[in-house]
């Protein structure tokens, strides 16, 4: 069992090496657990386009609570931006994996090795317990700039929490939760430090030109995102 991974089925969470009594992110019993093996027979990754440059990745069927994850096309590199919970090998292949935070590391592990991909995430998001059996070949500190994506560290939510803007599209994950017009921040995280970081991330996008943005469990037009957000700083 040591070599083995299993994948939650409540949440999408994967175990690597290990196999325990409850799901370490969701507290689901391990009667919901399946084999990375099944998961990979039962689920495939689909991917949705948002433009000419980036692709919503999701599980077909939807895996639990799995976050979606992008892949992002450069003139440089192929990025992902966060990790489907389930291992496709008929994915096409990317050079990297950043991570928003460290909740939703998803198959990556397994990616990481079948496409020697680069895997990286915020060094203070790099050593919770939910990173047991993930490889991070960087762990980065502060802002970045790298083949046209930019990085910013806001904390918050996590502490290592970053995210990304490529072009004309911004990649937030779950740092707010926004559905039909309503907008609130991701409860789970100490309640100040989030609204410091939305505030921060504001600020940061203030003269940014965008259009679309991208979450865990939807995209949206800009301008009815940010006027959600702005009504939710006010």
């Amino acid at each position: 069992m040591e070599t083995e991974q299993y994948v939650c089925t409540v949440c999408g969470y994967n175990m690597a090496g290990y196999y325990p009594g409850h799901c370490p992110f969701c507290g689901a019993g391990r009667e919901t657990f399946i084999t990375s093996e099944e998961c990979s027979g039962s689920f495939h990754v689909e991917g949705t386009e948002v433009n000419e440059y980036v692709t919503r990745l999701s599980s077909i069927p939807s895996l639990g609570l799995e976050h979606a994850a992008y892949r992002v096309e450069t003139d440089e590199t192929i990025f992902w931006i966060d990790c489907p919970s389930s291992f496709d090998v008929d994915v096409r292949s990317m050079d990297v994996i950043m991570f928003t935070h460290h909740h939703f590391l998803g198959a990556s592990n397994q990616y990481r090795n079948h496409f020697t991909s680069e895997v990286r995430i915020h060094k203070a998001d790099s050593s919770f317990e939910l990173c047991r059996g993930f490889t991070f070949d960087d762990t980065f500190s502060g802002d970045f700039s790298e083949s046209g994506i930019d990085a910013f560290h806001i904390g918050g939510h996590t502490p290592g929490f970053t995210f990304y803007i490529h072009k004309d599209t911004l990649f937030v994950c779950d740092y707010v939760f926004f559905k039909e017009g309503d907008m609130r921040f991701n409860p789970f995280g100490p309640e100040r430090e989030t609204g410091q970081g939305g505030k921060r991330l504001r600020e940061l996008i203030t003269d940014r030109n965008l259009n679309t943005v991208c979450g865990y469990n939807y995209i949206s037009d800009y301008e009815k995102w940010i006027a959600a957000f702005d009504r939710l700083l006010s």
